[in-house]
């Protein structure tokens, strides 16, 4: 299994130019954000029942995926897991209010189009593919490695 270090190094391989970075540190949040919002959207009368809980804050479908994710995390770095949790739940309490605005299934994929819209055209700038073509997980190392930046990574 790969470090996150290790992770992190193949990654910066299709993000060195400045311009492409910028877009990322947008775009990829962005997408984050609008993914847990599309989850938060599928109804979840199934969960309520499961868990006697009508509490949609965290009863949907966004906190049942990210128990995966916050393990694939976790097996990387409990700092970063740790990163990634505070993250989703800023995520999650976003996309709550989000929803007392309109429907949040609209909302969140327009957001997640114009980003995807925004990474493509960064990686067009750059020349290059985006990783998570060589590997679907780093879809997931992407979030992290922003997360990272921020808070004082290389």
């Amino acid at each position: 299994m790969k470090t996150l270090e290790e992770w992190f190094a193949e990654y910066s391989v299709s993000h060195q130019n400045a311009t492409n970075k910028q877009i990322h540190y947008i775009c990829v949040p962005a997408i984050f954000f609008s993914v847990i919002g599309l989850l938060m959207s599928i109804p979840n009368r199934g969960l309520i029942s499961l868990v006697h809980s009508d509490n949609f804050l965290y009863v949907n479908w966004a906190v049942v995926a990210l128990i995966p994710v916050l393990y694939f995390y976790l097996r990387l770095s409990w700092k970063m897991a740790f990163y990634i949790l505070i993250f989703s739940t800023i995520c999650v309490i976003g996309n709550f209010y989000l929803s007392m605005i309109g429907p949040l299934w609209l909302s969140s994929l327009i957001i997640f189009a114009v980003a995807w819209i925004g990474q493509f055209y960064g990686h067009q700038i750059e020349g290059k593919k985006p990783s998570f073509f060589k590997d679907l997980q780093f879809l997931l190392i992407g979030p992290a490695w922003i997360l990272d930046k921020w808070f004082g990574g290389k």
